[in-house]
């Protein structure tokens, strides 16, 4: 017998597919994977800030699922009830709990926290303890915008001084004195660069030819013969000090010229008796000259 439908239980049909497909796609765009197998766990917090559904859960940084719904519990004061799905694979020791952290970026994700000293595990369904972190932001206005708040006269001073010193009109000047002695220095170099080109090129020429000259005059000074000179002064200086010895001794007539006291005596007493004698003679030269007259 072939089934029949009618036009409105097809249209029926089609809007239950559609549905399905919707919310599939829906829970898709989420983060959540209707086909995927989980184990969901419920949190209960104080506080849900900043958390959304489909907010991740880490386990030491790794993401192991998300947040499939939130909801608060009016049969308690305070609780907030949170729905976890997480990996098929992942088990969670008893005893642990989960840190709502919240961050700049993301919002707020759940971190779970383990315990590894226990062997024994919950079973899907239960119930985790659930803590708040810290507050990024919260540590960022009781903690840092206070000392934020206190430098900000420091910093304004110190503009201020900046302000002063950059329109004080030293800078300026020394900014000019700058600038002219980088013209010196720009003007310097162009000289100490033709200085390279032309004149250096002219002096290591030079330096070239007298170093050929000194290799010259020292292959020269290797062929003397040193050695024969030596030996010409060391016997001219022994003649000069036998010389010397014969001077200094009595045994020879220049010895005894210059070293006996009684010729010196002699010749002293001589001359003064020859001056004597020129002396009279200019004084009474009739005593030595005799003249006659016929």
């Amino acid at each position: 017998m072939k089934l029949s439908f009618t036009k409105e239980a097809k249209i029926g049909l089609v809007t239950i597919i559609s549905l399905a497909l919707l919310y599939a796609g829906i829970n898709y765009l989420k983060g959540i994977n209707l086909f995927k197998p989980v184990n969901h766990y419920y949190v209960a917090f104080n506080n849900v800030k900043d958390l959304a559904i489909s907010s991740p859960v880490y386990v030491e940084g790794f993401k192991v699922g998300l947040v499939r719904s939130i909801s608060y519990d009016y049969n308690s004061i305070d609780k907030i009830i949170v729905e976890i799905n997480l990996d098929k694979e992942m088990r969670i020791n008893k005893d642990s709990y989960v840190v709502l952290e919240k961050t700049l970026m993301s919002g707020g994700e759940l971190h779970l926290h383990l315990n590894k000293y226990v062997s024994e595990y919950i079973k899907s369904g239960s119930t985790i303890e659930g803590r708040s972190g810290s507050d990024l932001l919260h540590t960022v206005q009781e903690n840092i915008l206070p000392g934020v708040e206190a430098l900000l006269p420091k910093i304004d001073s110190i503009l201020g001084g900046l302000q002063n010193l950059v329109n004080h009109p030293a800078l300026t000047q020394s900014l000019g004195n700058i600038e002219q002695t980088t013209k010196h220095l720009a003007i310097s170099s162009q000289q100490l660069n033709q200085l390279l080109n032309k004149d250096v090129p002219v002096i290591v020429t030079n330096l070239t030819t007298m170093t050929e000259n000194f290799a010259d005059v020292s292959n020269d000074l290797k062929t003397l013969d040193f050695q024969s000179t030596i030996n010409s002064i060391n016997e001219t200086l022994a003649n000069l000090k036998v010389t010397t010895d014969k001077l200094n001794s009595p045994d020879n007539n220049l010895g005894l010229l210059l070293n006996d006291k009684t010729l010196y005596n002699n010749l002293t007493s001589t001359t003064e008796s020859l001056d004597k004698l020129l002396i009279d003679f200019r004084e009474n030269p009739k005593r030595y000259v005799h003249f006659s007259v016929f």
